[in-house]
């Protein structure tokens, strides 16, 4: 390989491994990756930064807009009707609230019709008696295999779209990829509703977690010097907390003492670190002699009728990951305090005002009424719920105007009747212009992390093209793989896919793979096309883990999920796709 190329590799395997240990940014990480590849001459300007006028991006924020007006206008609760039934069948529940989801995802941004269900079927659930777990994974599974079978379903396939146009093919029509993907669709949400059951342990949300042993939030109390605490044993204390709520770690003198035994007596100023649901998190801070680590940021008007109890789940992207509440100034830039935090397997020792977030964490946090309202839409958190029953947005009169917007958007993209770039963007002036959405609302709308990720993912497909680095790629593939003929080298392909949308984006995999695996399918007489289409749909195929697309996150906190779990149902579902992928590609 030339030097370009061994600059290349080794300025994206540093990209990887800065965001598989979360230290900056995915928008951040990619953007510095293209800047050094440019300085290098690795890039010119005009290939650095040509995904920046791809259609892709415009058509994706474009996108995000109708999808905000589809939330704000209520055009969604028609399918809350649909899913929360009240039969007792699991599986017939599975049926009835993934078949929509999917279809819904097939057009519309899949993030915020999880954010609105989420809650309210964690609520549903709850009042069947069930564990959420048994929903929560399903739904985004749901959500991803929906959105595959459109253009629009997900920004990958605009990106895979967008990069095709560059390379000189014609882009994917609207429906182009629904040949494909709806068979793997179809059969993988079949294995969705009967598998779920049977490989979903029963988890319990925090709130609800410890009631049944397990571990919920974590909170950090002070024993009060001379209060009715100091002096007394482990054993006493615990006697004296509510039912769920039990002493985990101690601290004294700055000190951390693991594991605390019953007969260990605590005196006045030793911190203690405690786990419990969000009721027993609530009760310990009127225990007497107990006070929160977090008092000088608790006013007394927070637990008024003015304020509110919320779960908000940290964002993969949110610039909360790897900063601590002291870091950022929690109170000061949110206005509100975080009672407790939950992560998923494991209490949080320490300082909660010093540990460093990571996504998926759960805060429990009190605040005004307006919270929910302020951050449901922000980066910062991939969902945010009020405490206790949600409250369902209502149905608004411009629910049927949005819908049709969306309808001729679809259709004419379908049709032909003018580019999908073009029919986004006059769809997102028409929804401003007619006041479904403020100018304000539909640029909050916009996740301009995602939009630079992709403009930066096409410079990166650039180098990666340019350098001669995908060529010595798909020679390694066809080396190692191409044994098996063209279905051993597609599998390389694809496996290398979703492997790498796993641990980074699922935009900047499909960019990074695709010249590799154009020039790989080359070989083996398969067309450009089929190779894009593997790569499109095997970048979403996000099923492995929580971290692996931004609706398996956002049910990983609320579902009181482990890590592990998502691989026990995203494993057959993985498989589902590598073999319609395998086949399609290689006979189509």
């Amino acid at each position: 390989m030339t030097w370009e190329a061994w600059l290349t590799l080794a300025v994206i395997t540093l990209a990887v491994l800065v965001l598989t240990r979360d230290l900056m940014s995915p928008a951040v990480t990619f953007t510095g990756a293209v800047v050094i590849l440019l300085v290098a001459d690795v890039l010119t300007p005009e290939s650095a930064f040509q995904g920046f006028s791809n259609p892709a991006p415009l058509t994706v924020a474009a996108l995000y807009v109708l999808a905000r007006a589809v939330e704000r206008s209520g055009a969604l609760q028609p399918i809350v009707r649909l899913t929360l039934g009240t039969g007792r069948s699991v599986r017939m529940a599975l049926a009835r609230l993934t078949v929509p989801v999917a279809a819904a995802s097939a057009f519309l941004n899949n993030t915020p019709i999880i954010a609105m269900l989420a809650p309210q079927v964690a609520e549903w659930a709850d009042q069947r008696g069930d564990s959420a777990s048994r929903y929560l994974m399903p739904l985004s599974f749901a959500a991803i295999l929906g959105g595959m079978t459109t253009l629009i379903g997900t920004s990958t396939n605009l990106v895979v779209s967008g990069l095709l146009q560059a390379e000189g093919y014609e882009p994917f029509s609207m429906f182009e990829l629904t040949r494909i993907a709806l068979p793997i669709a179809v059969v993988a949400l079949v294995l969705n509703v009967l598998m779920a059951p049977n490989l979903i342990p029963d988890r319990l949300p925090p709130r609800l977690e410890t009631r049944s042993g397990g571990r919920g939030f974590s909170v950090r109390m002070i024993v009060e010097p001379g209060g009715p605490l100091d002096g007394k044993a482990v054993a006493e204390v615990q006697t004296l907390l509510p039912d769920t709520a039990r002493i985990v770690y101690f601290e004294r003198d700055g000190e951390g003492a693991g594991q605390i035994t019953p007969d260990k007596v605590l005196e006045g100023g030793d911190f203690l670190t405690l786990v419990g649901d969000t009721d027993a998190v609530l009760d310990l801070h009127e225990v007497s002699g107990l006070a929160s680590s977090q008092q000088p940021h608790l006013p007394y008007e927070f637990r008024s009728a003015r304020h509110a109890y919320f779960e908000a789940v940290i964002a993969h992207e949110s610039r909360l990951v790897g900063r601590s509440l002291a870091d950022v100034r929690f109170l000061a830039r949110y206005q509100a305090t975080v009672v407790a935090i939950h992560r998923a397997g494991e209490p949080v020792h320490g300082s909660m005002a010093h540990e460093p977030l990571k996504p998926g964490d759960t805060l429990l946090v009190i605040s005004d009424r307006g919270f929910g309202d302020r951050w449901r839409d922000r980066n910062d958190f991939l969902l945010v719920s009020r405490f206790g029953a949600p409250t369902p947005v209502l149905l608004t009169r411009q629910a049927g105007l949005v819908i049709g917007i969306g309808a001729v958007i679809v259709l004419g993209a379908g049709l032909g009747v003018l580019p999908i770039l073009h029919l986004s963007l006059l769809g997102a002036l028409a929804l401003v212009g007619l006041g479904v959405l403020s100018p304000n609302e539909a640029k909050d709308s916009i996740d301009f992390d995602v939009i630079v990720v992709i403009g930066a993912a096409f410079g990166l497909a650039a180098a990666v093209e340019g350098s001669g680095l995908g060529h010595a790629a798909a020679g390694l593939v066809a080396d190692v793989f191409g044994r098996f003929g063209a279905e051993g080298a597609m599998a390389g392909i694809i496996v290398s896919t979703i492997a790498l949308s796993s641990i980074i984006t699922n935009n900047a995999a499909a960019a990074l793979v695709l010249p590799i695996a154009i020039t790989t399918a080359a070989d083996f007489g398969i067309g450009a096309r089929a190779a894009a289409v593997a790569v499109a749909l095997s970048a979403s195929a996000s099923f492995m883990t929580p971290i692996a697309y931004q609706t398996n996150l956002m049910v990983y906190g609320p579902g009181g999920y482990h890590f592990g779990d998502y691989a026990r149902l995203g494993t057959p579902l993985t498989v589902v796709v590598l073999v319609f992928l395998i086949v399609a590609t290689t006979t189509g």
